[in-house]
């Protein structure tokens, strides 16, 4: 199974928001992501900056 780790971005900053996501669902105000082991977590204020897949990482953008 691939699974991926979601980190988001401020100021220079990356801080880990949840490893082995398994679902990553974009709304329109907001990312909710799940793994197999936690329930899901919204996640506010953020774009999408890249997705590396070799490297199994999303890294967010926080927006404001």
């Amino acid at each position: 199974m691939c699974q991926i780790s979601v980190v988001v971005e401020k100021d220079g900053v990356e801080e880990m928001v949840m490893e082995d996501v398994t679902n990553l669902v974009v709304g329109s105000d907001n990312l909710e992501i799940s793994n197999l082991f936690e329930g899901p977590k919204s996640i506010n204020q953020v774009v999408i900056r890249s997705i590396d897949f070799v490297a199994g990482k999303v890294l967010l953008q926080k927006t404001g």
